[in-house]
């Protein structure tokens, strides 16, 4: 058997970074960056070990452009490093100090918040840069030394005459790159990658105004301001959520939710600080936005970083799909990425932080309707959406959010499902003592149903969202012997069947003689014609559609229904039309002889029928008023 040693030609490796170790070659900036940062926080480390005795003074990180030389140039005052260390770490690809850092002294406080793994961030540089220097001096005091390499295997080091401690990053930049030596695009990607870097970042100056030192005065009285220029530190190096909840005040959190979204200018409804130490490590403030009844919002608002470095605004598999609906910001040391620190990796570890989350958010909603009952209404509309999101999509959250979960009637009230359960059972059971919930999806719309409905005693739910199909399939499944129907799906007497029959004054015959009259005037694809015996001051004709076609329409609607499979198609909207056996007009109607007059009277009452379920638009509508007034 023979054996053998893979071999990795050097001069293939560079050209394999450029063009496929990042995503995106904009990423070199926030690879650099990060490398900077540690480079610092390694000496605050080993400053608060004694391993060094100096001044830290000012360690902010700066980024400079000089257009004329084409270069950009990353400059920290960390540890820097010295020629057996550049050789060491620079000259071997994918040896990471930062890990071994880490590894080294991981009992230490101080190294928690080295960013490097990989070991491979510094040859990103070669995404943009057509040769690359590094002028480095270590804090132990040792010859500073220059290392430059254009890309190929081939580099040279020598000692520099660089006096102060850390280390210089010089790119210069490839024709193709240009782009690189705009202030603007370096803004822009400052503040993408490095808004939130644990080391103050300073890119150029900005004016200030002051007042004047001399005190003088405008004409009006007032101190004359005077212009001066002042570092422009880019980032924050400590946001709100690597601070304690202790510390942070309602005003605090929202301050941040406004350096996070700067052109959302309404505050979040509230917020939760999520603060993990065990089985793994997670930090971060999650928001409630105002969530409209339809979802229109945009997804991908919560932004993931690993140790204050930027990673990616998609956090699918991170967050539960129901909270991307939420806005704020995930850190975490233990969530896996892949070498270019870009995308998630699969792992078992990101199930778990999922789940957690999940539950850290139910803990909350559960805490807040606990402590301010009257607050927690008063914002259930902006936030039931989400809740019933969550409960179609994510089993454990719909066992929590049982104890949070109201539902508004149309008198304004809230009750939980077990207020609501005791509230209803005398009234609203039916004649196989089945508990009949009754809804409306508009309250406008179906007002002469509702009204109906609370005459009777009946309590009717406000459900005017577009999972409102979905969800009470759900509940169906969930509450034994329970039914659910929406307040318009048939006549009064019949949403909840209690079994009392009315006498009808039309018999069988006379019903099968008016039938074809009434069918002559409505589309018999579209409209069923019923007969059923109600009050002589219910109305003549009701129009209805069964609770269980609608509800398949309204799921193939927004998805998840069967009705596409069933019919091959989208399902023809089909309605059942009521007529009210005991209704003096529909007597007249029957007893009519002149048969253009009969037709006109039925076609009148149809449209009245009509008009009360907003069925009678465009001409219909305009024909059914200038009949009217002409009546009148």
């Amino acid at each position: 058997m023979a054996k053998g040693t893979i071999k990795v030609t050097t001069e293939n490796i560079f050209p394999i970074i450029k063009k496929f170790l990042y995503s995106d070659h904009e990423i070199f900036l926030r690879e650099l960056i990060a490398n900077a940062t540690d480079a610092t926080k390694k000496l605050r480390a080993y400053s608060s070990m004694g391993d060094f005795k100096g001044d830290i003074g000012d360690d902010t990180l700066e980024i400079t452009l000089d257009k004329e030389a084409q270069t950009l140039t990353v400059k920290d005052k960390g540890i820097g490093m010295s020629k057996d260390d550049v050789e060491k770490y620079i000259n071997q690809i994918a040896f990471s100090g930062a890990e071994e850092f880490v590894d080294k002294f991981k009992d230490q406080e101080d190294s928690a918040g080295i960013i490097g793994k990989f070991g491979l961030g510094f040859y990103s540089a070669y995404m943009v840069a057509e040769r690359v220097q590094i002028k480095t001096k270590s804090f132990k005091d040792e010859q500073a030394v220059i290392w430059e390499c254009d890309g190929s295997p081939e580099y040279t080091i020598e000692d520099h005459d660089k006096s102060d401690r850390g280390t210089e990053i010089v790119l210069h930049i490839a024709e193709d790159s240009l782009e690189f030596l705009e202030d603007a695009r370096i803004k822009t990607l400052l503040d993408k990658y490095c808004k939130f870097m644990p080391v103050a970042i300073k890119f150029g100056q900005k004016s200030e105004w002051i007042d004047n030192a001399e005190g003088k005065k405008d004409k009006d009285g007032k101190v004359e301001q005077e212009e001066i220029k002042v570092d422009n530190i880019v980032n924050n190096p400590t946001p709100a959520w690597t601070k304690s909840p202790a510390s942070l005040k309602e005003e605090d959190y929202n301050d941040f939710y406004k350096e996070l979204y700067p052109m959302n200018f309404e505050d979040p409804l509230f917020n939760i600080h999520l603060n993990v130490d065990y089985p793994f490590n997670l930090t971060g403030i999650l928001y409630f936005p105002k969530i409209s009844a339809n979802m229109e919002m945009q997804k991908d608002k919560i932004q993931l970083f690993s140790k204050q470095v930027f990673i990616t605004d998609n956090v699918e598999g991170i967050v539960p799909d129901f909270l991307t609906l939420l806005h704020g910001v995930i850190d975490s040391p233990d969530i896996p990425l892949n070498v270019s620190r870009s995308y998630l990796q699969a792992d078992g570890a990101v199930k778990k932080i999922a789940s957690h989350i999940s539950k850290k958010v139910s803990d909350k909603l559960e805490e807040l309707f606990k402590k301010d009952r009257a607050d927690f209404e008063a914002k259930w509309d902006d936030i039931k959406i989400f809740i019933e999101y969550g409960i179609l999509s994510d089993e454990k959250f719909a066992e929590r959010a049982k104890k949070f979960t109201l539902y508004k009637t149309t008198s304004g009230k809230y009750y939980t499902m077990d207020e609501l359960t005791e509230k209803i059972t005398p009234a609203q059971k039916d004649k196989d003592d089945k508990l009949v919930y009754i809804y409306t999806s508009d309250a406008v719309a179906q007002h002469s149903f509702i009204n109906a409905a609370t005459t009777k005693g009946y309590e009717v739910l406000v459900m005017d969202t577009h999972l409102t199909s979905h969800l009470v399939g759900k509940l169906e499944q969930s509450l034994p012997n329970t039914t659910w129907t929406r307040v318009d799906a048939d006549t009064i007497d019949k949403l909840i069947d209690k079994d009392e029959k009315i006498p009808s004054k039309l018999d069988e015959k006379q019903q099968e003689t008016l039938k074809p009259v009434i069918e002559e005037v409505v589309e018999k694809a579209k409209f069923s014609v019923q007969f059923e015996s109600m009050g002589e001051t219910d109305q003549p004709m009701t129009i209805v559609q069964p609770e269980f076609m609608r509800r398949m329409k309204e799921m193939q609607a927004v998805g998840g229904g069967g009705g596409m499979q069933m019919f091959g198609g989208a399902m023809p909207d089909t309605y059942n039309l009521v007529v009210n056996t005991n209704h003096p007009l529909i007597s007249k109607i029957l007893n009519e002889t002149d048969k253009a007059k009969q037709t006109e009277i039925t076609k009148r009452t149809t449209d009245l029928a009509k008009l009360s379920q907003n069925m009678l638009k465009g001409e219909e509508l305009t024909n059914f008023i200038n009949q009217s007034i002409e009546l009148i």
